[in-house]
């Protein structure tokens, strides 16, 4: 696809996470909802909306919502910006977020935090590639600086320079590492930060906003941009979309306040984000990450073979057989899925057998499977080494992507050849792979 058509009203996506195609092109001027999200910090709001009336994005195609977490006092807002408040029953910043999307009417959502104060070039930049591709998720840069006492009429751009405090040098070696994320991957979410993040409407809402199970800090924004990447969302850090954060970062800190902090965030995303790097290691996933169909038409023999190695491999997957009698060992693996069992799901990577197998080596397979991490790969046929279609995988972005736009052509199609993995017969030898003796020659 050319980078002409990217984005126009034919075709509004790029292939993979290939924002650069559309690097050189400005949108007409969208209409862009803010949402600053608020829990008691008047001298900090008031701070961020002043800076929200400096911004350079045409005014008249600029709507501010504050979406107030239940603080004590409501908080005074001038005119023009809307207010909608929820009850304090704890911190809901997920909440309260999809509180200010609901009453938006923009095509694009901005969210900024209270103590975050963008520059005047903030929205205009940040809102540029989702209103390019709808698809599109933004994140800006956000800077540290200690602004306590700071007159709410200085610009921020002006005060954070001489009032700087480090940024998280993780973050920032993030981006320069994936090109300010042109090269994300199913790990990226972790780069994706809530108090500058971008998006449009239409995306936010097919994805459902933000996980309001959440109910202290940090970790919503995580899953919400795993939801996003999962469903073909296109990341970008855009680095010149500048908002300004009152303190220090929270990672920053110290103490075990912190790290019982981390800790209850990481348990939770453990539990929501299967992905390699985030789940538990040995424990099952709350949703299969990898699913692997078995042809229909497999001897008992066969099956037992072929679902035993598959899980010996790949210790964390889901196989999906079509039948398996009353008493195969099969059934008793909570593992294993039996006919109707095992529809629908939606896993990250699906493999479908188009014969049943053994797996010698797992390595090569694994290594095919991988190339689904990144931004560009959507399918994959894997062959062996003699030119035999064994089985064919396509991932959960793909499949997204083309439910939305009706063509495939989203994401790379790859033919890999992978060994490792042999044809099984009809009749393996089961007590020999129980066993572990014998060749290759008792299963093929």
């Amino acid at each position: 696809m050319s980078a002409g058509r990217a984005g126009d009203d034919r075709m509004p996506w790029v292939p993979g996470n290939r924002w650069d195609l559309v690097a050189d092109r400005q949108p007409e001027p969208p209409r862009v909802s803010v949402i600053v999200t608020h829990f008691d910090q008047p001298e900090q709001l008031a701070r961020t909306l002043l800076a929200l009336r400096r911004q350079d994005h045409h005014a008249g195609r600029l709507e501010i919502i504050v979406a107030d977490d239940g603080s004590p006092t409501e908080p005074v807002v001038p005119a023009g910006v809307r207010l909608v408040r929820q009850d304090d029953r704890g911190f809901r910043a997920a909440a309260a977020r999809n509180l200010g999307a609901a009453a938006a009417t923009g095509d694009m959502l901005c969210f900024l935090d209270a103590d975050t104060t963008p520059e005047p070039e903030y929205v205009r930049r940040l809102s540029r590639l989702p209103a390019l591709l709808p698809e599109a998720v933004t994140v800006g840069r956000r800077r540290h600086a200690d602004l306590a006492g700071l007159d709410a009429d200085v610009p921020v751009a002006e005060a954070g320079l001489s009032r700087e405090l480090p940024e998280p040098a993780w973050l920032s070696e993030a981006y320069a590492r994936s090109e300010n994320l042109l090269h994300a991957d199913d790990r990226s979410y972790r780069y994706v930060i809530s108090a500058v993040v971008a998006c449009s409407r239409t995306f936010f809402a097919e994805l459902g906003g933000f996980d309001e199970s959440f109910s202290s800090y940090g970790g919503e924004d995580w899953e919400w941009a795993h939801r996003a990447w999962q469903a073909g969302a296109v990341f970008a850090h855009v680095p010149d979309a500048v908002a300004w954060h009152d303190g220090p970062d929270w990672a920053g800190r110290t103490g075990e306040e912190r790290a019982r902090e981390g800790n209850r965030q990481s348990l939770v995303l453990a539990r929501k984000i299967p992905v390699d790097g985030s789940r538990a290691r040995g424990l099952l996933p709350t949703t299969p990450d990898l699913v692997v169909h078995l042809p229909p038409a497999v001897t008992p023999a066969a099956q037992f073979v072929c679902v035993d190695s598959l899980l010996a491999a790949f210790p964390l997957a889901t196989v999906v057989v079509t039948h398996a009698a009353d008493d195969s060992p099969v059934r008793a693996d909570p593992r294993v899925l039996v006919g109707a069992e095992g529809a629908g799901l939606d896993a990250r990577v699906i493999l479908r057998l188009d014969r049943a197998l053994v797996v010698q080596d797992a390595a090569p397979l694994a290594a095919a499977l991988a190339r689904f991490g990144q931004g560009a790969v959507g399918r994959l046929r894997l062959l062996a080494a003699d030119g035999i279609v064994l089985a064919r995988a396509d991932s959960r972005r793909a499949r997204r992507r083309e439910q939305r736009w009706g063509s495939a052509a989203g994401f790379d199609d790859e033919v890999v050849v992978v060994d490792g993995l042999l044809v099984l017969r009809d009749e393996p030898h089961v007590e020999a792979w129980v066993g572990g003796w014998g060749s290759s020659e008792r299963f093929t």
